[in-house]
């Protein structure tokens, strides 16, 4: 059988069709809400959030046992959904308030979710296989119900991610420019809270509840190595997602790995190689400056100004990190 054949077979077996849609809007969605997160450098937002989220994993188990469904998970991705969404909109604001600080709320998180989790799902009949499938991901976990409610999921996230861009960069960049522009500052800082809850759960078939804040993360590292402005870094960081997720979750088709484990490899060797690449690249194309002590946008008495230069671009706005 050639690589065709094996290809053409994995696109038209039902249950890789369900986990490539699924990976395809976990890599979209991910790197959009990551984005706001780095900016706020919130980057382990996600992980607590992930960690209530199990809470919720095991309270829809809990219930779904309680009530005779078939499958006892039925009510998984909902009752994560629910915790999630409470959770983030708590530590917001626990945050807001300046009642604790951000990494004791997230600890709290953290350490309450996961045990909260643990507990319940045994009090409902799980075990600890029930547990892993949530924690790193598994792609024979993914049905048809679940793909629909990701998908509605996904949506809502890239909504409010792309159609409140401008407003949600103003608030992550300098919140206190926010409240004099007159912006609803609380509003969208429980927004972003929401669409990062909302992201998690969207994730956690395809990569694990573990595993999904590198996944919103990692990406945007990855973009910022080759991008300035927050636009274009939402854009490759998107990018980066949607081919480390299809990638990753190809591979395990053929090989019995962790689908969650080998996407966020995969995230992680992509930035090291742009790492490593980028510093060749940046000193090929940059030319050798004869006077470093003197600013390019100071123009020497009696020299034309260049056109087409950096200075150039930085005044068009094409290079500025703060454009949204």
């Amino acid at each position: 059988m050639t690589l065709l054949d094996e290809l053409g077979y994995m696109l038209t077996d039902p249950l890789m069709q369900r986990a490539l849609v699924a990976a395809l809007l976990v890599g979209l969605t991910a790197p959009i809400v990551g984005t706001y997160l780095v900016q706020r450098k919130l980057s382990l937002l996600g992980d607590g959030i992930g960690h209530v989220a199990l809470t919720g994993v095991a309270l829809g188990w809990l219930v779904g046992a309680g009530m005779g469904l078939v499958p006892q998970d039925a009510l998984a991705i909902p009752g994560a959904v629910i915790a999630a969404v409470i959770g983030s909109v708590a530590i917001e604001l626990v945050r807001e308030r300046g009642q604790t600080s951000g990494d004791v709320a997230l600890a709290l998180l953290f350490y309450g979710g996961i045990a909260g989790g643990v507990l319940l799902i045994g009090i409902a009949g799980g075990s600890q296989a029930n547990l892993m499938t949530y924690l790193f991901g598994s792609i024979s976990t993914v049905t048809l119900a679940d793909l629909v409610l990701t998908t509605v999921l996904a949506v809502i996230v890239l909504a409010v991610g792309l159609g409140l861009r401008a407003a949600l960069f103003t608030v992550s960049q300098d919140e206190e420019f926010a409240i004099a522009s007159g912006l609803p500052v609380r509003f969208l800082n429980i927004a972003i809270a929401v669409v990062a809850a909302l992201t998690v759960t969207v994730a956690m078939r395809v990569v694990g509840l573990l595993l999904v804040s590198a996944l919103m993360i990692v990406p945007v590292a990855v973009a910022q190595l080759v991008t300035r402005s927050f636009s274009r870094t939402m854009a490759v960081a998107a990018v980066v997602g949607v081919t480390v997720c299809v990638v990753g979750l190809s591979i395990t088709y053929w090989y019995n790995w962790s689908p969650g484990a080998t996407i966020v490899v995969l995230a992680i060797l992509t930035y090291g190689l742009v790492a490593a690449i980028r510093p060749l690249v940046v000193r090929r194309r940059t030319p050798h400056d004869p006077h470093p002590d003197i600013p390019d946008d100071v123009q020497v008495a009696g020299t034309p100004r260049p056109h087409g230069t950096a200075a150039t671009a930085s005044a068009a706005g094409e290079d500025d990190p703060c454009s949204a």
